[in-house]
């Protein structure tokens, strides 16, 4: 019999699944690092919530271990790649706190527009200062929300409900889906500058990291009012707090920082500011939906092998798995190509399976492709979220199969229309388990794809692969091979290399200043 542990405090119901099942479960919280350790070789599950830290020294105790849950979505308490090399399964609830999140940015905006928690301690302390706390309407104001993907969305609709103009920045919001959604799409220096309300609904990714900083803030309008129940990280705090303190920025309500827990922070001691510990997911609905799912997943995958919402295994029997590996691992590379590539919303997603490619699993294969295309923009996609990823982002998935082989014996095609145009990248295996390149945007092509690549896009004329040569030479990046392919001679081209090391930015800045380059792009696989 299966034996789980639930290490930190959740809905009793969760316990109650998996003894339903069969599934011997222990209730154990609030324990120390050791004493976890020291028991943790008798498990076969282990469920957690955020308090539980399942480090490498866990993981490496964990002799039975075989799926970790965690009822919530951030895992940053999971060592997800020492459970990844010990073979553990690692399972979050992604979408069980969406709506809790969303009512908890929505009601930190009403208090900051009221000044509700200055009131009370004002009221509560005997005092009478109506005329003290002037707030303002949230009604015909305009609501800025960076990143409107599922919890942004309920956002959207809510405020939309409280008669709200609602913009919205987000690289993977179609024109479609906005427009579904009742929110203007903007680009961030729109949202910038017309927002009086600003919230956060965005992962923290590089491009995100301290996105409202002393740029950002400059160019929001005065008087702003700023929320944040993402990340902590988004905000470089020192710099919001000069922003309140010169009155530039009105106020700031916040759920997350940068450092957690936080017991002392910048922003702590301002009236304007409105704090909350961490508060998005803490309701007695969410908790219960995320003990619940979290408990059905474990137990599907212990009793069944079956696999949902894993951030580190496919979703991939293992009878399938041996003659499925060289397609996903060609699947992953054309979806992680064409992520890289693209740069703007995407409308539709068609793939086209070919010969042997069409008799296949093709689930597993689509999803991979999904997931290398969404990844460059958002964390936490994988696999198995990455289809509900894009039917919520509004993105038409089509598959097309075609038996017949054509000039190969299997082929995976990849067709992205964006908002700006529609890219195209073909592969196939040759030799049955050697995943090639061998098309880009209707150029012929022959490229195995390695760690670094530079790719080229140019008129066909003389002279570029010298130009090309001296330019990584003298950058002392040795080109290891070379793949040239072109529409029609004179007509484009295309240059795929692969390079011993990635390129800075000012090398590719002199490739695109060569005559008749068209477009360069760094990619890493």
């Amino acid at each position: 019999m299966p034996k789980v542990l639930i290490s930190d405090k959740m809905s009793p119901q969760a316990a109650a699944i998996f003894r339903a099942r069969g599934i011997e479960a222990d209730v154990k919280t609030g324990l120390e690092p050791d004493a976890l350790k020291a028991i943790i070789g008798e498990y076969d599950g282990l469920a957690v919530r955020s308090a539980t830290k399942a480090t490498a020294d866990i993981i490496a105790a964990a002799t039975r271990l075989k799926v970790i849950g965690r009822a919530g979505i951030g895992v940053d308490n999971v060592d997800v790649p020492a459970a990844t090399a010990r073979g553990i399964v690692v399972m979050n609830t992604p979408f069980g706190n969406s709506i809790t999140t969303a009512e908890h940015a929505l009601a930190m905006m009403f208090a900051l527009a009221r000044q509700i928690p200055l009131a009370n301690a004002s009221t509560h302390a005997g005092k009478w200062e109506k005329s003290r706390f002037m707030g303002v309407e949230l009604a015909g104001k305009t609501l800025g929300i960076v990143g409107c993907g599922n919890i942004g969305s309920i956002v959207a609709d809510r405020a939309r409900g409280l008669k709200m103009k609602v913009i919205a920045h987000d690289p993977y919001l179609s024109a479609e889906r906005a427009e579904s959604l009742g929110v203007e799409k903007v680009e961030l220096d729109q949202l910038w500058a017309r927002s009086d309300f600003i919230s956060l609904h965005t992962p923290a990714t590089e491009s995100t990291r301290g996105i409202i900083n002393t740029e950002t803030l400059a160019k929001m309008k005065p008087g702003v009012r700023i929320i944040n129940c993402a990340r902590g990280v988004l905000v470089v705090e020192a710099e919001l707090k000069a922003a309140i303190e010169s009155g530039h920025v009105a106020g700031a309500a916040l759920d997350v920082f940068a450092a957690e827990p936080a017991k002392d922070n910048a922003l702590f001691g301002l009236d304007q500011v409105v704090a909350t510990p961490h508060l998005g997911a803490s309701t007695v609905e969410a908790q219960e939906k995320v003990a619940l799912q979290v408990a059905e997943q474990m137990a599907d995958f212990l009793l069944t092998g079956a696999v949902v919402n894993a951030l580190n295994m496919p979703s991939v029997s293992a009878e399938d798995m041996p003659k499925l590996k060289p397609y996903m691992t060609l699947a992953g590379q054309i979806g992680c190509f064409m992520g890289q590539l693209v740069e703007s919303a995407v409308r539709s997603v068609s793939i086209e399976y070919e010969g042997q490619a069409a008799q296949l699993n093709l689930k597993p294969l689509t999803a991979l492709i999904l997931e290398g295309l969404l990844a460059p923009q958002m964390v936490s996609v994988n696999m198995v979220n990455a289809p509900t990823v894009a039917k919520e982002r509004g993105v038409a998935v089509s598959e097309v199969t075609r038996e017949r082989a054509g000039v190969y014996q299997t082929l995976i095609r990849l067709v992205v229309e964006s908002e700006v145009q529609t890219r195209t990248i073909t592969g196939t295996l040759f030799n049955g388990d050697q995943p090639r390149i061998v098309e880009i945007n209707d150029v012929p092509m022959d490229a195995r794809l390695r760690p670094n690549m530079l790719l080229v896009t140019n008129l066909d004329r003389p002279g570029l692969i010298g130009h090309l040569g001296t330019i990584l030479g003298d950058a002392g990046i040795n080109i290891a091979t070379f793949n040239l392919g072109r529409d029609q001679p004179g007509g484009k081209a295309i240059a795929l290399m692969e390079i011993d090391e990635a390129p800075s930015e000012a090398i590719l800045e002199q490739v695109r200043a060569l005559p008749n380059v068209m477009r360069v792009k760094s990619l890493q696989f």
